[in-house]
């Protein structure tokens, strides 16, 4: 960790502490939950049972003044430790009865009898967080913001009580908290849910909460993701195949994920037979392998599906596009002998890496090793896990280690592409799978005929294309490459007379397979442009009479203040060009 990472954790976490203590000022009755670090912030939950109201947005500024008193106190927080049993007598007397089951709670997993506890006056919190709290003269050099309240379930269990959390930011300056609600400001403005009902992509409803209806911009969008992907499942030697969406439980138990996965998956019954809906695709195409007997001459056997999954998420969880119940993978299985298993990791970093350029994405890789909870002997897991070591050497590509992060089966490679303001976001995976081979007892028989078990290599590009789409539209703020928007051109005809003329204009254009529209409503043309501009066309051209004698029209690109004249066989040259370039 960078000394600015930790400079930006200690200014998070003095923060919560400041939030908390300020909190308890304003509504003396509340009870201390816990605080901690959130990406880009700070929280602290609260139980405000015993007070007549809770705190709102609106309410959050008062809350923020009076951390800054509790900052610029003169007086110091003085720090106590003391051992388990005590602690918990103090908040106990107080009537903190979440601090005293975090100390329940603590007491089963450490072996340290004592703990840190922070003090001013009659005021009481407790320090769980590693290092100790800054006093009073750092805290009282903070910029922070209050952002939000929202229902938390306390330790993130749904089984528990709703608490409220209190979000915010801090930062050791002014200016890099006005930094931070400047890209914030914009975070905001491109935000893929307001975004995708502006421009009319997607939209969800209550009737099937966490599941996105495609509208048709949207479902074109998708449509031109597979297409690009299909290019290079051709490229890269794939087959394509369809699995069922349910299948019988007992397969699941077979493949291990109903013993580490069960609790996000769905379960029905047919013909008296409990059966599950399928979160993952792997299990069908091991399926697909074993159907027939293979020679080792056939392998690798690259199996790829663009298969609809399902998965159990709790509602408070769902964020649009990037976390739903049912999204499509682009996933792929790829059934390879011992020796072949660099050379097709090392094509599939290829096909991942050809991929995101198409997009502008910069990208770093990330080695993640054997989970706490997995199937398989130690030898299988340390020959997996160098087996992508030597792949990502031989390389060259740089990568740091994610230490208990990879999958039950196996580890993995994951790709964490950066979008335009910065943020990461894990897509692409390769995962090395010595154990699901087995379990479904695969076998090709080998130069010597003898029955040998495959080695699976899992891997996908794109993740989820669900959520793929709403990153894409965070990155581009919704203004497409030409290439992936829903609506390259938008004809405007000046005049009901210059409406039969955008009309062959737009049939030339599509019949060149570029997707065109002809807005010809009785609206001023100023106004047409402007609704052009808000959905984000990148192409508007506008003719008129002049337009309609010369066989041209005016066109203007999405962010170009400028027109330019184009002859129409011109203008269809350029932009078809451009859209099989891909260009960006």
């Amino acid at each position: 960790m960078s000394k600015h990472e930790q400079r930006s954790e200690q200014a998070g976490r003095a923060a919560a502490l400041l939030l908390a203590e300020a909190v308890r000022r304003i509504y003396p009755e509340a009870r201390l939950g816990t605080g901690g670090l959130v990406n880009q912030g700070f929280y602290y939950d609260f139980d405000f049972s015993g007070e007549s109201s809770v705190p709102t947005s609106a309410e959050l500024a008062a809350i923020q003044e009076e951390m800054r008193s509790v900052a610029a106190e003169s007086s110091r927080r003085s720090v106590m430790r003391l051992s388990r049993a005590e602690a918990q007598r103090l908040f106990d007397e107080k009537g903190e009865l979440w601090k005293v089951e975090l100390l329940r709670e603590a007491d089963k997993d450490e072996d340290e009898d004592e703990v840190l506890l922070l003090k001013r006056d009659a005021y009481l919190d407790l320090v769980l967080e590693e290092g100790m709290p800054p006093n009073d003269a750092e805290s009282a050099g903070l910029s922070f913001r209050l952002l939000s309240v929202a229902g938390a379930y306390w330790q993130g269990d749904s089984g528990n009580a709703v608490l409220q959390r209190i979000y915010g930011v801090a930062f050791e300056s002014a200016e890099e908290l006005e930094s931070y609600l400047i890209w914030q400001e914009e975070a905001q403005q491109r935000d893929h849910r307001k975004l995708g009902k502006q421009l009319e992509l997607f939209m969800f409803v209550d009737e099937a909460p966490g599941m996105p209806f495609y509208l048709p911009k949207g479902t074109i969008l998708r449509n031109e993701l597979e297409r690009l992907a299909r290019e290079f499942l051709q490229k890269f030697g794939y087959e394509e195949v369809r699995t069922p969406f349910i299948m019988d439980r007992a397969m699941w138990e077979q493949s291990g994920h109903f013993e580490h996965y069960r609790e996000n998956m769905y379960f029905s019954e047919l013909d008296n037979t409990q059966v599950a809906v399928k979160p993952m695709n792997c299990p069908g195409h091991m399926l697909m392998f074993k159907s027939k007997r293979h020679s080792y001459k056939e392998l690798p056997i690259r199996y790829a599906e663009f298969g609809q999954v399902h998965r159990y998420e709790y509602s408070g969880a769902l964020n649009g596009l990037f976390r739903v119940r049912t999204f499509c993978q682009d996933d792929a299985h790829l059934f390879v002998r011992p020796d072949q298993v660099e050379e097709e990791i090392l094509r599939t970093i290829e096909l991942i890496q050809s991929v995101y350029e198409l997009f502008g994405f910069a990208y770093s890789l990330e080695l993640s090793t054997r989970p706490q909870h997995s199937m398989g002997s130690d030898e299988q897991w340390e020959l997996a896990e160098a087996g992508l070591r030597g792949a990502l050497e031989a390389a060259q590509a740089p990568y740091a280690v994610n230490a208990g992060d990879g999958a039950f089966y196996g580890p993995k490679i994951d790709f964490h592409i950066k979008d335009a303001l910065g943020r990461s976001h894990q897509c692409g995976t390769v995962q090395l799978d010595f154990q699901m081979p087995g379990k479904f007892g695969l076998s090709y028989i080998d130069e010597r005929n003898e029955k040998r078990t495959p080695i699976v290599i899992h891997r996908a590009v794109y993740g989820s294309i669900d959520r793929f789409l709403g990153i894409l539209i965070e990155h581009y703020a919704g203004a497409f490459p030409l290439w992936l928007a829903p609506v390259q051109v938008r004809l405007l005809p000046v005049a009901g007379a210059h409406e039969v003329y955008a009309l062959e204009l737009r049939e030339k254009l599509a019949a060149a397979g570029i997707r065109t529209e002809v807005d010809g409503r009785k609206e001023k043309l100023g106004f047409r442009m402007r609704e052009a501009r808000l959905g984000k066309i990148p192409y508007v051209a506008v003719v008129g009479d002049k337009e309609l004698e010369s066989g041209s029209l005016q066109a203007r690109a999405y962010g170009d203040d400028a027109q330019h004249s184009y002859a129409a066989g011109a203008f269809m040259e350029m932009l078809t060009k451009r859209i099989a370039d891909r260009s960006l």
